[in-house]
């Protein structure tokens, strides 16, 4: 009995070894699963810290896509307020256009007006000199018969004055008696 107990103790202290070399293996397993979950924490950590920081820039961004959205409705609204603007002034343009248009036409008609009338002016010109020209003709011929006509009166004059000291001279003789 005493080998069977010497045995015995000895299964037991092998058992006992083993048993401790299993929980030694086991109490480092769990440390270094402990050692892992620790680090796992702090890897979490550090993640939700980086996830608040993502949401907090996550949020300024949206804000920013917001006023961005908001700015491009503005700018929208701008931009339809310019093309209703550029269509009134394209209309705008185009009755210029058609008004310039007219103008130059009546601008043509009027050169081609005045071209005839500077050819009428020319032509009236031309036939005011020819008058002119005839006028001062018939001056000089009329001034002959001007002279003539002056000589004309002298003599009649000069007649007219014979004339009275004829009749004078008749009317004096007609009252003195007839000496025969």
């Amino acid at each position: 009995m005493a080998i069977a107990l010497g045995a015995l103790s000895v299964v037991l202290l092998i058992a006992l070894v083993f048993s401790r070399m299993q929980l030694g293996d086991r109490d480092t397993t769990i440390v270094q699963g402990q050692n892992r979950l620790d680090q796992a924490q702090a890897a979490v950590l550090v993640l939700q810290t980086q996830i608040a920081l993502d949401k907090t820039g996550a949020t300024r961004l949206q804000k920013r896509v917001d006023e961005a959205k908001t700015d491009s409705g503005q700018r929208q609204t701008e931009l339809e307020k310019v093309k209703a603007g550029d269509v009134n002034l394209q209309a705008s343009l185009d009755k210029t256009r058609v008004t310039s248009t007219d103008f130059q036409t009546q601008m043509e008609d009027a050169k081609v007006v005045s071209i005839k009338h500077q050819g009428e002016v020319d032509i009236a010109q031309a036939k005011d000199a020819v008058l002119q020209t005839q006028l001062n003709e018939v001056r000089a011929d009329s001034a002959k018969p001007q002279a003539q006509l002056a000589e004309a009166n002298a003599l009649t004059a000069d007649l007219q004055a014979k004339l009275e000291d004829s009749e004078k001279l008749i009317a004096k003789l007609q009252k003195t008696p007839a000496k025969n």
